[in-house]
């Protein structure tokens, strides 16, 4: 008998609510499904630090043995430390279970290539046949796969980042870092890291707690003011806050002022391409102008994708690039791995400050300002197909690109993105522009007409 067909994978691999979307019994069943796809072999499996992690892991594990893989099993990690583990181990792959930035009550199954980087789409579609068509392969019971546990992938990861980066020039500057974990596992690592790189530490919400008590697992403004506020109290240089498996990094100026993601991408582009003329950047259509502005200025060349770290890294392996970036602090940095990797960036972040001897306040204000605003409308997910094409047929006379849902552009040089997410009931709208209030005027003005189309399906 074959299951409903139902597409399993968004954006960053599969999401949903614990025990209503996401049960133990699908886990196991996929489990067997990607132990199929891996034709046995050896995968590493993580989870970040949400209530469920334990329970889905060991579904998982259950699957994963039960078609004939051995098991690496390294409990909580962020999730680069875990992709980095699977590249330097040498292994088939991983399963790494997290929701990301989603709340505490949802958790998520990603799934790793023997480079550390996310399976592409295709692959996620192989792994959805063989599960719906329930084509798992079960092997005999001498032919099961072992669980071993294995220890150290945290240290290994911290080393790897230290060879990418100027230490004694960082050392030397004797920074004071703040480090938001969110209650996560970023505080298995990146408070450890910027110890090694001479930095005073204090941290906040370090402690593991699957329920999030501190903040949300997604950094925004309004989640990062306990943050921002303590920078500034303490005359600290820079603050860093982490997502739920500390693969994104938002950072803190020394004033306190948040910086989204497209300011300090801008700034590490800028420091790559002095040392690599001519390279490639990889970015989702969701970034800001201002990346468009400096991989020109600094002679590099752009490469727009759709939005998703599964896209930004599948295209950096296909196109030899070495570096990318998103909106939403996710960067790439290809010489340590094509993942999105917070401690790494928070590294490259440290490195550009001590060379170029300025606050990160003077090095943003350097850049060409583009402010962005942010909104959503909440809609089923079988609605948002309707909605974007009652949407487009609205704003077809605009100067638009489809590359990923539709972006209209300005010719003062704003800009909106509109769409689906790839992971939440929503569809999502960013703008930017040269003030706040024509951000918002833009947020609010699409806001309504994909409102309005909502009423007509």
């Amino acid at each position: 008998m074959k299951l409903e067909r139902k597409k399993l994978s968004g954006t960053n691999g599969i999401r949903g609510l614990v025990n209503e979307e996401l049960t133990t019994e699908i886990a196991i069943s996929l489990g067997s499904a990607i132990g199929t796809f891996f034709k046995g072999g050896r995968l590493i499996v993580g989870h970040d630090a949400r209530t469920s992690g334990p329970m889905f892991s060991a579904a998982i594990i259950a699957g994963l043995t039960a078609a004939g893989c051995d098991v690496f099993f390294a409990g909580l990690a962020p999730t680069p430390s875990l992709q980095y583990a699977i590249k330097n181990h040498k292994m088939s792959g991983g399963v790494i279970i997290t929701a990301s930035h989603n709340p505490p009550e949802y958790n998520g199954i990603k799934v790793i290539w023997k480079d550390g980087i996310e399976i592409s789409h295709n692959q996620e579609k192989e792994i959805e046949d063989i599960y719906f068509s329930k084509n798992q392969i079960l092997v005999k019971w001498n032919k099961l796969g072992i669980k071993h546990k294995i220890n150290g992938i945290n240290r290994e990861y911290i080393d790897a980042i230290k060879n990418h980066v100027n230490l004694k020039l960082i050392i030397n500057k004797k920074f004071h870092v703040v480090v938001d974990a969110g209650n996560s596992v970023g505080g298995l690592t990146t408070p450890y890291l910027r110890q090694e790189l001479g930095c005073t530490v204090t941290t906040i919400n370090a402690n593991i707690d699957g329920t999030f008590p501190g903040r949300l697992p997604e950094p925004t403004p309004a989640t990062l003011r306990e943050m921002a506020s303590t920078v500034k109290a303490i005359n600290a240089d820079l603050g860093v806050a982490f997502d739920g498996d500390a693969d994104r990094s938002i950072f803190v100026d020394e004033k306190g002022q948040i910086h989204w993601g497209d300011k300090t991408f801008s700034l590490i582009i800028k420091h790559f391409l002095i040392k690599n003329p001519g390279q490639k950047i990889v970015t989702p259509v969701s970034s800001s102008t201002l990346i468009k502005d400096t991989v020109k200025k600094y002679k590099g060349e752009l490469i727009w994708t759709k939005v998703g770290s599964v896209t930004v890294s599948q295209t950096m392996k296909r196109e030899k690039a070495n570096l990318g970036g998103e909106e939403n602090g996710g960067v790439f940095y290809g010489p340590h791995q094509a993942v999105r990797d917070g401690a790494m960036t928070t590294a490259l972040i440290l490195e550009i400050m001590a060379i170029t001897n300025k606050k990160l306040s003077s090095l943003i204000e350097e850049q060409p300002q583009y402010f962005i605003e942010k909104g959503k409308v909440i809609c089923e997910e079988n609605e948002k197909e309707k909605i974007m094409r009652i949407f487009i047929k609205e704003v077809k006379t605009e100067n638009i690109t489809t590359i990923d849902g539709v972006k209209i552009w300005f010719e003062d040089k704003s800009a909106i993105l509109v769409r689906p997410s790839g992971t939440e009931p929503k569809i999502r709208l960013y703008a930017e522009a040269k003030n706040k209030e024509k951000a918002r005027d833009l947020i609010q003005k699409y806001s309504l007409k994909l409102k309005d189309a909502l009423t007509k399906i």
